[in-house]
């Protein structure tokens, strides 16, 4: 199954790959297409969005919330493995197996972060950052539908994080992606309640959001990739 996927994403890489390093300056080429996505994610983010996971927050006590991240933490594990092993990072990619590992067993399912009292701290790989490592530059920023800040390597990223993940796998097997498309749209939700207060600081301190949101986006990738810490909002 995983060689038949990746047959059919290497195309998709490669031409990702040549696009994005056929850009790297840190202009905004699709500026104007950019501040309109924006506003259309704003609107369905304030209408919609927003007010779930505000309600989330309201009806969920924090001890159970807390439970529901660490699960919904745990399953990008797998992911986060695979890309440590591309980087050529084993030591961070073993450490990656061991937490899912631990967690799903011991955690109960990753509701407890045993792992991380074992010394196994949390870092978190994905396909962007492992084309990064490559050298492919980031190409031009990119607002998209719904999931917000990007830019064409992390676009690339994100897509082929999807196909080679085996927790998608996984909740597949019960014939339908139902399953599927419900864990992870609780993570969606997960992620949203996260960054209530983040989002909110940005809006109420900002005379211009969009660029905001932008910058911040930047320089954590940067991090990211790099593997420093950064205070910035996982956007």
């Amino acid at each position: 199954m995983m060689i038949h996927v990746t047959k059919k994403i290497l195309p998709l890489i490669a031409v990702l790959a040549l696009g994005a390093g056929c850009s790297t300056k840190t202009d905004d080429p699709l500026e104007s297409y950019n501040r309109g996505m924006f506003a259309v994610n704003d609107a369905v983010d304030t209408v919609l969005i927003r007010p779930i996971a505000k309600g989330y927050r309201y009806i969920t006590p924090d001890g159970v919330r807390s439970r529901i991240g660490n699960v919904s933490d745990n399953l990008y594990e797998p992911v986060s493995m695979i890309n440590s092993f591309l980087q050529g990072d084993f030591t961070q990619g073993m450490t990656n197996f061991w937490r899912f590992a631990i967690n799903t067993t011991v955690g109960l399912g990753g509701m407890h972060d045993v792992a991380a009292i074992a010394g196994l701290a949390p870092r978190r790989e994905d396909f962007g950052q492992t084309l990064a490592v490559w050298g492919v530059g980031s190409g031009p920023y990119i607002v998209l539908p719904v999931f917000g800040p990007s830019n064409l390597r992390d676009l690339g990223g994100r897509v082929t994080d999807w196909f080679m993940d085996p927790v998608n796998y996984a909740l597949r097997q019960d014939g339908t992606d139902w399953t599927l498309y419900g864990v992870r749209a609780s993570q969606a939700l997960v992620t949203r309640e996260r960054l209530l207060d983040p989002i909110d600081d940005i809006y109420s301190s900002s005379l211009d959001p969009y660029a905001s949101f932008k910058s911040i986006y930047e320089q954590r990738r940067a991090a990211e990739i790099k593997n420093l810490h950064s205070d910035k909002p996982a956007l």
